[in-house]
C-alpha cells in the first residue's frame, strides 16, 4: 500500500514521463518533463533514506548529478538556439547538425 507521497511522487513521474515522451514542438519542453522526472525520483529517494535512517549522502550526489545534467541540456539548448535560430525540432534536421 502505497503512502500518500508515494502516491504523488508516482504520479509525478508518470506526468513527467507524458511530457518526456510526446511529441513537442520545443526542445525546452522536453527538458522540462526530464527534470520534472529527475525532481519526483529525487523526493522518493529522499523520503526512503530518511525513514530507514541511512546517511543522504547518495541522495546529495544524485542532487549533483541532476544539477550537472541540467546545467549541460541548458547549454546545448543555447548552442542550439545560437546555430539555429530557434529550438524548433523541425527548424533543424539530422543532415544540418
Amino acid at each position: 500500500m502505497l503512502s500518500w507521497s508515494g502516491t504523488m511522487f508516482l504520479v509525478m513521474s508518470g506526468c513527467g514521463l507524458k511530457a518526456f515522451v510526446s511529441k513537442h514542438k520545443h526542445l525546452l519542453n522536453v527538458l522540462l518533463g526530464l527534470e520534472f522526472i529527475m525532481l519526483s525520483i529525487f523526493g522518493v529517494m529522499s523520503i526512503n533514506t530518511s525513514s530507514v535512517g541511512v546517511e543522504g549522502y547518495f541522495v546529495m550526489m544524485f542532487l549533483i548529478l541532476v544539477a550537472c545534467e541540467g546545467a549541460l541540456g541548458l547549454s546545448l539548448l543555447v548552442s542550439i538556439v545560437r546555430s539555429h535560430g530557434s529550438d524548433y525540432f523541425k527548424s533543424f534536421g539530422m543532415l544540418m547538425c
